[in-house]
C-alpha cells in the first residue's frame, strides 16, 4: 500500500509554467506532471563523475629567509591598529 506524503515546495514561475503546460498535453493533473517530473529526474540521476577531483598542488615560492611566522604577527598588528582606529572614531 502506497503511503502519500503532502508537503509544499516552492518553484521558481518558469518551472510551475512548464508542469502545467506538461500537465495540460498530457491530460494529467499538476500533481501527477510534478511527480512524473520527479521520478524521470530521480531515475536519471546525475552522471556519477569517474574520477575523484583533484587539485594539482603548487610550490609557494618563498624565497629562503622569509619568516612566515613574522609576517602572521605583523598583519595581526595591523588588524588590531586598525580596530582601535575604528573604535576611537566612535568617541
Amino acid at each position: 500500500m502506497m503511503r502519500l506524503v503532502r508537503t509544499t515546495v516552492t518553484l521558481d514561475p518558469e518551472l510551475a509554467a512548464k508542469l502545467r503546460s506538461l500537465a495540460r498535453e498530457r491530460d494529467v493533473s499538476f500533481k501527477e506532471a510534478l511527480n512524473s517530473a520527479l521520478r524521470r529526474g530521480l531515475a536519471s540521476g546525475a552522471p556519477a563523475s569517474k574520477r575523484p577531483y583533484r587539485l594539482a598542488s603548487r610550490r609557494l615560492g618563498l624565497r629562503p629567509g622569509i619568516d612566515l611566522e613574522h609576517a602572521l604577527r605583523l598583519a595581526g598588528e595591523l588588524e588590531d591598529a586598525e580596530t582601535i582606529r575604528k573604535l576611537e572614531l566612535r568617541k
